[in-house]
């Protein structure tokens, strides 16, 4: 594993274009990415982003979640 791949909170959140209290809701919630916690700080892989994101799509807006 490269370090250099570990993002925090901050930088998932500015690549996502979302806020970092989304991120953190979806922590709560598991509704958002994988993500990797060492000691107290939370990172996520730029890998684990890029495949959260594949996953998002969908044909139409009555498509579940898969």
């Amino acid at each position: 594993m490269n370090f250099e791949d570990l993002l925090d909170t901050d930088q998932a959140a500015e690549k996502l274009r979302i806020k970092r209290q989304t991120l953190e809701t979806w922590r709560m919630t598991g509704d958002g990415p994988v993500y990797l916690k060492l000691g107290r700080r939370v990172f996520y892989r730029l890998s684990a982003l890029e495949a959260w994101i594949a996953r998002q799509a969908r044909k139409s807006t009555s498509e579940a979640a898969t």
